[in-house]
């Protein structure tokens, strides 16, 4: 296992070197083939089955041609944060979704040096897939709600289809209290049944040496034993 992370390792080192991003990342697609595309941003620190599975419900109920995974590069909200490495994230997304063909993982956000917000992202990804393509950005419930913090929240209302997928221990009931009522009738909440996992619970468990077995795909549980991620 260690030998193939290292050998993986410096592929993308060698993709991360690149100063600019790409005119169009190749994700094993066409793009002009495209005509409904899901995006899931987040840190991804790890990604776990929560996330997988929100984001398999609204492909299925959304009929959408690909769902992308977007590692965060440098999330607004998690500057002070201490979070895994470029690599060690785009690694897992990777080995996270190796047997599902719809799914993939983009560099876009890891490729900027500033910090990453996601109307440009969604504008990135509008240049590359041209104007007869639906954008459908898929949020968990805690990231809905937080919409009015982000920068310019009614641009990336307006560039997208925004899906809010309901998790637990969060009430969409009150998105419209939230966000206000024009903001919230752009918001088209998903009821979906997603396990209740976090990322953070995750990593407190490796941590305190328990078992993750079943909270996040068994390549990526080996991949955080190998490269000794959230060890205390």
């Amino acid at each position: 296992m260690r030998e193939a992370v290292s050998k993986t390792e410096w592929v993308l080192q060698k993709a991360l070197a690149c100063a600019k991003i790409p005119a169009m990342e190749n994700l094993g697609f066409k793009w002009s083939t495209v005509r409904r595309l899901g995006i899931m941003g987040g840190t991804f620190d790890p990604i776990h089955h929560g996330h997988l599975v929100a984001a398999e419900q609204v492909r299925q109920g959304y009929d959408l041609d690909r769902v992308v995974f977007i590692p965060s590069g440098r999330p607004p909200h998690k500057l002070d944060s201490e979070i895994s490495s470029a690599k060690d994230r785009y690694l897992m997304g990777l080995l996270a979704i190796v047997d599902s063909p719809r799914f993939c993982v983009s560099l876009v956000e890891l490729m900027r040096e500033e910090i990453a917000y996601t109307i440009d992202t969604l504008r990135q990804l509008r240049s590359w897939s041209g104007p007869r393509c639906e954008l459908y950005f898929i949020a968990g419930a805690d990231m809905a709600l937080d919409l009015p913090t982000w920068r310019q929240p009614d641009a990336v209302l307006d560039e997208c289809r925004f899906i809010a997928v309901e998790r637990p221990g969060y009430d969409l009931a009150s998105v419209e209290q939230v966000l206000g009522a024009k903001r919230a009738a752009k918001v088209e909440v998903v009821s979906a049944p997603t396990p209740d996992i976090s990322a953070t619970d995750i990593r407190k468990r490796v941590a305190a040496g328990k078992s993750i077995a079943g909270l996040t795909p068994e390549p990526v549980s080996q991949y955080i034993a190998a490269a000794g991620l959230y060890s205390a």
